[in-house]
């Protein structure tokens, strides 16, 4: 696979500007393979950067070489599994700011994107007030019913979509590279990385995309009393324009105004932390991107979450996943934590759930021998994800994302209450999540699913078997122009179909015997 000499120019130019501010420098030649030695000891002649680490190095170079690597060092830093826990925590601190592009270029984007002239649409629309690699936000006032209210228009920034095509190919090149040459790339899944990165990159330039996404939060979290969702207004949201209702709150990057506010701190930390876990587990959607830029508190002590931009989501499966492990460690039932890996398909059958059980034992215990206050859930899940790449456990994004997304989560409550016992604070969410989901009841309506399953599969088998008639015809013709089938080839056909005939009957009865069941339960 070779280069073109666009790809090539602007890899070259990423790779001497992180040379340049020492990211090589921390690396051990004689520890990686022959023929990468000699590269990095050459690319370390180039630096000139402060020696603060890999971390501080990456989040300065990653923000000289442009608006997508910035994107790609804060989606790194939902994965430790790949650059490590402390590259992570270093990329969350990478700030994505930009110069402005005015308010005429705006009123432009508007305009064209919804079809309207910007005073048919607000009654006031201002300056930016803050600006990033993929929009600007302004502070605008829109008419509702009669009432000037105020709101917050994102636009999109001019070119920026084709930016970020020309720098994902040169990743997708690299990625491809990787995964040909390394086992350890294929085993972290490097393509995947970038289609996610991809994925999430298409989220953030589509702003109808991140309204549906603040709409459904919403639509969640409604009867939630402790958290609130700005509304989104679709008839001034487009594709290149999001705007949605004005939150008055504190930002909770400022906790010294939120003390003064006279709210409640250690409540707020316990609120963020349960808000998370409660969305993860009940839902399958969460917001991903929980720093306290993108959370506040308003008057009445609420949390108020904006920016929409990644979001998580977990299936049924990752969520009783979740569940059981976080509530497996919480008892301390290291066995059962081990069966749920297996159960899910996570760990390879080859493995000893024993085996397992015991590495998992050596994560727990310490937990539960320390202070309240210095148990980290998403420590506790960086650790299993360590110990499960022992076991051969392939990377799986989604759980990786919801891990970081914990840190992110945690590290914020913290900061509210710095003594938050993290096994009380999410005891009551898992256990009422398990109680609801894996319970008496929960189990009624998975045989409900079950009988709804059979009965779908009874009412296709008909069609299913009418299909097998026509290609066995179909080839019983075909045999009859020429074709030579053996008698071993034609036993077999039959034996399908009486396997099929035997399906059937089987599905009937079993889907009687689930009625009946039901029925006199």
């Amino acid at each position: 696979m070779l280069l073109g000499v666009g790809h090539f120019y602007r890899l070259a130019r990423a790779c001497y500007i992180m040379a340049r501010e020492g990211v090589f420098a921390r690396l051990e030649p004689d520890l990686l393979p022959p023929a990468a030695a000699p590269l990095v000891r050459f690319a370390n002649l180039f630096a000139v950067g402060k020696h603060d680490g890999a971390g501080g190095a990456l989040v300065r170079a990653l923000a000289q070489i442009g608006p997508s690597y910035v994107k790609l060092g804060q989606f790194l830093a939902t994965r430790p599994d790949i650059v490590g826990g402390e590259i992570a925590d270093a990329l969350t601190a990478l700030q994505d700011r930009m110069e402005p592009f005015g308010r005429a270029k705006a009123v432009v984007i508007i305009e064209k994107a919804l079809g309207k002239k910007i005073d048919d649409l607000f009654v006031s629309f201002g300056e930016p007030v803050a600006a990033a690699s993929v929009a600007q936000v302004h502070i605008a006032q829109a008419r509702y019913k009669g009432v000037a209210r105020k709101v917050a228009v994102k636009v999109l920034r001019p070119g920026v979509e084709a930016q970020f095509a020309r720098d994902l190919r040169d990743m997708y090149r690299v990625a491809r590279l990787a995964e040909r040459y390394s086992s350890e790339a294929r085993r972290l899944r490097m393509i995947e990385v970038v289609d996610t990165l991809a994925r999430t990159v298409r989220l953030e330039t589509d702003f109808r995309l991140e309204a549906a996404a603040a709409s459904e939060f919403a639509d969640n979290v409604a009867n939630d009393p402790e958290i609130h969702v700005p509304h989104v207004d679709w008839d001034r949201t487009a594709r290149e324009v999001l705007t949605l209702e004005w939150i008055e709150g504190i930002p909770l990057s400022d906790i010294e105004r939120v003390a003064a506010e006279g709210h409640d701190l250690k409540a707020i930390g316990r609120k963020v932390l349960q808000s998370f876990l409660r969305h993860a587990m009940r839902d399958g959607f969460f917001h991903a991107d929980m720093h306290q830029g993108n959370l506040f508190v308003d008057k009445t002590g609420r949390l108020v979450a904006i920016d929409f931009g990644i979001m998580g989501r977990l299936g049924l499966k990752e969520r009783r996943f979740l569940a059981e492990i976080l509530y497996g460690f919480i008892t301390r039932d290291y066995k059962r934590v081990a069966e749920v890996h297996f159960e899910a398909g996570y760990v390879p059958a080859t493995h000893s759930v024993e085996e397992f059980s015991q590495a998992l034992r050596a994560i727990g215990e310490p937990m539960h021998t320390i202070n309240a206050s210095e148990i980290s859930m998403a420590r506790l899940l960086t650790l299993l994800f360590e110990v499960t790449a022992l076991f051969d456990m392939r990377t799986r994004t989604e759980l990786v994302l919801l891990q970081k997304t914990m840190v992110v989560a945690e590290g914020v409550a913290r900061a509210f209450d710095p003594k938050l016992d993290i096994w009380k604070t999410c005891d009551p969410v898992v256990r009422s999540w398990i109680e609801e989901n894996l319970g008496p009841k929960a189990k009624i309506e998975d045989a409900g699913r079950s009988v709804a399953e059979l009965a779908r599969l009874a009412t296709r088998l008909p069609q299913t078997l009418q299909e097998a008639e026509t290609a066995i015809l179909r080839v019983s013709d075909m045999a009859e122009r020429g074709v030579d089938l053996s008698p071993r080839s034609l036993e077999a056909l039959a034996d399908a179909r009486r396997r099929s005939d035997r399906w059937f009957l089987l599905a009937l009865v079993a889907l009687a015997l689930f009625s009946v069941w039901l029925l006199r339960g």
